[in-house]
């Protein structure tokens, strides 16, 4: 017979959320790596609270709230908050019950602008990391180097002249109108009201000024994995300069290669890295190459350079996926925080295919 299409609420439920998430679904295995993880940041978690005074949102649920929020490409704390309340594999990958109550979104962003700073999100990008050495899955001869823009969350009509001088806004209201044609801006006279960190740059000749930081990427050659990551101001030598800090920090083996493109075809950069025996298969420029014969005649800088390829593939993912087109914080040291916990959660997402796990969100 027909059933009648009757709503009714049961007083009780006896399925418990453990229950209702399938026995295979892929964050299963992912959320046993985090907790595993977060586990060895204890002692960090302890030294960021008081000992006395009201309890917090605890530092696990938090950072995996963050992470889910990444992974499924949730664009605002507000929203992020609204989904976990009827969401039940948010609920469930965070540590909530099925009748927990669900944080406010401003409270959630206050406990997460705490924990999240950039000294803690690159701990657990440094764990990530030891876990993919654990199972043997980094070598330490062969890198690629690149950076990337991350757009700043100020407009361009914020970016006026540091000494006051710049013309109102010609109407009033909430999004009024600002004519800055012919005006010549640059980062010595000028400088955003809403975040004065931001500069304004563009990275070749025909492309569009904007305000933004640079996000950059050491990436090991055989996996695709980020093994260091590093955010400044954007600057016509920051991908060189960061270059330079990262492979100094972590490439440590003598004869390593580092791949990188056409702008890191510099002398000064070339040299800097054979001064630490570093060799750089380095893209060459069609005039004033600072790349030789030592460099090409190497049957191996070919396939390099294809390798090299392959960190486009962490900026794509992390901009379409992770959010980090345009950042949603203000101020070098949070965008580095939120850069360091995107790049984090990309290698978790590259482990988890070459772990054969499957816990890809696609």
């Amino acid at each position: 017979m027909r059933g009648a299409d009757l709503i009714q609420e049961e007083l009780f439920s006896y399925r418990t959320l453990e229950d209702r998430i399938p026995k295979d679904h892929p964050l299963r295995k992912l959320r046993a790596v985090v907790d595993i993880l977060l586990t060895t940041l204890d002692s960090e978690f302890d030294a960021l609270h008081a000992r006395t005074g009201r309890e917090s949102i605890p530092p696990e649920r938090l950072l995996r709230a963050s992470l889910i929020q990444v992974l499924f490409s949730v664009r605002s704390e507000r929203q992020w908050v609204q989904q976990i309340e009827f969401n039940l594999l948010y609920r469930w990958f965070v540590g909530l019950t099925l009748d927990a109550e669900v944080w406010d979104h401003s409270t959630f962003s206050a406990n997460r602008d705490r924990l999240l700073n950039e000294r803690i999100s690159r701990l657990f990008f440094e764990r990530v990391v030891l876990l993919a050495e654990w199972r043997d899955l980094l070598s330490d001869e062969h890198f690629s180097v690149d950076g990337t823009l991350i757009q700043a969350w100020a407009s361009m009509k914020s970016f006026v002249k540091k000494d006051g001088s710049s013309p109102p806004p010609e109407a009033g209201g909430r999004n009024p109108s600002v004519d800055f044609k012919g005006e010549k801006r640059a980062n010595a006279t000028h400088a955003s009201t809403t975040d004065p960190e931001a500069r304004l740059y563009k990275k070749s000749e025909g492309d569009k000024a904007q305000l933004c930081f640079m996000g950059h990427a050491l990436m090991e050659n055989r996996t695709g994995l980020v093994v260091d990551v590093e955010v400044t101001h954007a600057t016509g030598t920051a991908e060189r300069d960061a270059a330079k800090i990262m492979i100094g920090r972590t490439v440590t083996k003598p004869g390593a290669t580092v791949g990188a493109d056409k702008a890191y075809d510099v002398p000064e950069f070339v040299q800097a890295l054979r001064e630490q025996r570093v060799t750089p298969p380095v893209a060459r420029k069609e005039k004033g190459s600072a790349i030789d014969g030592r460099t090409t005649r190497h049957p191996g800088y070919r396939t390099r350079l294809k390798r090299r390829k392959r960190v486009e593939e962490i900026f794509g993912w992390s901009k379409t996926v992770g959010g980090l087109r345009q950042t949603r914080f203000r101020g070098l040291k949070k965008v580095a925080a939120q850069t360091v916990f995107t790049f984090a959660a990309y290698n978790l997402t590259r482990l988890g295919g070459l772990f054969g796990w499957r816990w890809s969100t696609a």
